[in-house]
């Protein structure tokens, strides 16, 4: 079994590459395990994964400081065990240090049979100047751990910006690999990146030495896969959440009049979305983070999302699963605001704009408002079926 980390920064595009991953992995014959910690009691990622033709299973919750050595244990000794998997690709919170999971997975002995693939790292390259400012000490933590680094989002970049951008990255990190990727990219430069990550998943005419695959991608980290880093503090599993300097809060409503259109979903997730931003904004003005919102009508989901103060909401529409009961989820996680002043901006929106089109909503009993800490953490298993 192969295990893969993909760690970054909120809002950096971690969950659509793993999405691209997966989908890659299981056209090959792979057998693949995806898990992914989310920030307190609501999943909004997995949910939108298992869109995707993944099956979903919930395995626990907890936090990552007291609970990442146990619980991941057990997941993973669980999924080893009953679903052997291939892959295992593994998707931490934003506010986590990645290496911190990696060297979890290590200290596992797990056997000879289980490898520790280079640790990813996504930058959103279109934020980047925005996350210097706003979360440079911690950006700059999870970049100088990893092995591979990917800048994303590239194609919302002036090309003339990229190598500036690339040699800064550069500095940061001398010893990474670094690739340039956007979500449209499944072609050659994709594939480019999977090999740096599984160079046994490269399709390598018999003729061609290994040393010269390496060579041609680019091959320049002089550390080992799974060597620690010299400056990794032992504290980083306590204090990643508080070091993010992050405010989060999650909710979920189950909708109960919720007969409503997609062209509705759509135009109450954007006025909600327009509504919290504007809040957030008097709270912080140049916030970067992910606001995602999730309204499921029964038969689609409408999905909204902002990762800075800058942009337009991005939205997505997916089909519902099979069974779906109308529903509404949020997760809020956005720089230098405080949480208690985040819950009253999204709770007191939510309230105002369904309340606005005479929609009653209400907190499911499973719910609990009280378990929402900022280190709480959802733990999700997405198993694709080998092909």
């Amino acid at each position: 079994m192969q295990v893969i980390v993909v760690g970054g920064f909120l809002g950096s595009g971690k969950t659509t590459t793993i999405i691209n991953m997966g989908k890659y992995l299981a056209g090959k014959g792979k057998k693949v395990a995806i898990i992914v910690n989310e920030i307190g009691e609501v999943g909004i990622d997995g949910d939108v994964i298992k869109r995707f033709g993944f099956d979903t299973r919930e395995i626990t919750s907890g936090c990552t400081c007291c609970s990442l050595k146990v619980g991941l244990r057990t997941t993973v000794t669980l999924l080893a065990k009953e679903y052997k998997p291939d892959i295992l690709m593994i998707e931490p919170t934003g506010i986590a240090f990645p290496h911190v999971i990696r060297d979890e997975i290590e200290l596992m002995n797990l056997g000879e049979k289980v490898k520790i693939a280079p640790l990813v790292t996504l930058i959103d390259g279109s934020r980047f100047k925005h996350l210097m400012k706003e979360v440079k000490d911690f950006a700059m933590r999870q970049i100088i751990d990893a092995e591979i680094l990917v800048i994303n989002k590239v194609d919302l970049i002036e090309p003339i910006q990229l190598p500036i951008l690339e040699e800064s990255v550069n500095q940061l990190n001398p010893k990474a690999r670094i690739v340039l990727l956007s979500r449209k990219d499944t072609d050659e430069r994709f594939e480019k990146f999977m090999q740096m990550v599984l160079p046994d998943i490269a399709e390598v005419p018999e003729e061609t030495p290994k040393a010269t695959v390496e060579e041609k991608l680019g091959e320049k980290s002089e550390r080992k896969t799974g060597e620690k880093p010299e400056h990794v503090s032992p504290q980083e599993t306590e204090s990643s959440i508080e070091a993010s300097g992050v405010g989060s809060y999650s909710a979920e409503f189950a909708v109960e009049n919720g007969n409503m259109s997609t062209e509705a979903a759509r135009e109450i997730t954007t006025e909600l979305m327009n509504t919290i931003k504007e809040k957030v904004l008097k709270l912080n003005p140049e916030f970067v983070g992910h606001i995602k919102l999730f309204l499921d009508n029964g038969s689609e989901t409408v999905k909204q999302s902002v990762t800075a103060y800058y942009e337009e909401p991005q939205e997505q529409i997916i089909e519902s699963e099979e069974g779906a009961f109308p529903k509404f989820k949020i997760l809020s996680a956005v720089s230098n605001v405080n949480k208690t002043a985040l819950k009253d901006a999204v709770d007191s929106s939510v309230q105002e704009i369904f309340e606005k089109r005479g929609i009653r909503i209400h907190k499911p009993e499973h719910f609990h408002e009280q378990e929402q800490q900022e280190n709480r953490i959802q733990r999700t298993v997405i198993l694709s079926s080998k092909k």
